[in-house]
C-alpha cells in the first residue's frame, strides 16, 4: 500500500517534528539552513504539502538533536 500526503501516519510525523521544533524555540528558518533548503521548504513539509524524504528527515533530527527512531516509534 502506498502512502499519500494523507496518511495518518505521515500527519503524526510531520506532527512530531512541529512539536519537537518548537520545543526547542527553533525556527524554520534555522531547520531550513541546518538542511540546507529554503524556509519554504520547511514550511511545505510541516503542513502536508511535501514529501519528507528519508534522509532529509534523519537530518531534520540531527539538527533538533533528537533521536529519528524515536520519533518514528512515535508514529502509530
Amino acid at each position: 500500500m502506498a502512502a499519500s500526503l494523507y496518511d495518518p501516519r505521515y500527519d503524526a510525523l510531520r506532527q512530531a517534528l512541529v512539536q519537537a521544533r518548537r520545543a526547542r524555540g527553533v525556527t524554520q528558518g534555522f531547520v531550513a539552513s541546518r538542511l540546507g533548503v529554503g524556509q519554504p521548504f520547511v514550511s511545505k513539509m510541516e503542513r502536508g504539502e511535501a514529501f519528507i524524504d528519508v534522509l532529509v528527515f534523519v537530518d531534520w533530527c540531527h539538527c533538533l538533536a533528537i533521536d529519528p527512531a524515536a520519533v518514528l516509534r512515535s508514529v502509530p
